[in-house]
């Protein structure tokens, strides 16, 4: 093997496509492998109550599906690594971030987005509850924000400003309006309540491991 490397192989190197290093013996040098596209498969989601038949690579995520492929916005990009919350939706009456969720995992489960809690004008006790207590600032963390909120309600967690904080620290708000999300979130709770069926023990949201609250959340 040669004792160094040209600047051509160096380059090579540094792309993110595969390579494969062939040995031209005084230098070294890097061919492309040739991958082939993935062909799309079909997806059949249910999405607000709608069914959808898409077309889409197998990698995609729930996020992207409804971005990219249904054109439901109101879900958010924030970190695409599962870790702010703000791409929160219902999947099978189970809060999930869908930035980490692939889209062919979903099929046979209904999918909730922040679109799909309103009734014609009537918005849903939480999106009210939301406006009442100005629980959000700039408002790109809010449809997660209320997604998971609603999902806290149904989880029974929202007896005390405690469990709420507990429950809700997978959402992050960098415009810290934390206060104002315990105070809508208990309002909301008991008109939710007068709705709900007979308590069901659904489980608490398991994307990631629960944060502590920072000075914000607990003020």
């Amino acid at each position: 093997m040669p004792d160094h490397v040209d600047a051509e192989t160096v380059d090579a190197l540094a792309q993110p496509e595969p390579h494969r290093v062939v040995d031209r013996g005084a230098h070294l040098r890097v061919a492309p492998i040739q991958v082939a596209p993935m062909a799309p498969v079909t997806a059949r989601l249910t999405i607000n109550g709608k069914p959808q038949t898409l077309q889409i690579d197998v990698r995609t995520t729930v996020l992207d599906a409804l971005r990219e492929h249904v054109g439901l916005t109101g879900t958010k990009k924030g970190c695409d690594h599962g870790q702010c919350g703000a791409c929160t939706v219902m999947i099978g009456g189970r809060r999930v971030v869908s930035c980490l969720t692939l889209a062919l995992s979903a099929q046979g489960q209904e999918i909730l987005t922040i679109e799909g809690l309103s009734h014609g004008d009537q918005l849903h006790p939480m999106q009210q509850a939301f406006i009442d207590h100005d629980a959000f600032q700039c408002g790109y963390c809010t449809p997660g924000q209320i997604i998971s909120a609603v999902g806290c309600v149904q989880e029974g967690h929202a007896g005390t400003d405690e469990d709420i904080r507990e429950y809700m620290s997978g959402n992050l708000c960098r415009c810290a309006a934390y206060p104002n999300i315990v105070a809508a979130i208990k309002q909301a709770a008991p008109e939710m309540a007068q709705d709900m069926p007979a308590k069901q023990d659904l489980p608490a949201r398991q994307d990631s491991p629960a944060r502590q609250d920072s000075p914000a959340q607990k003020g």
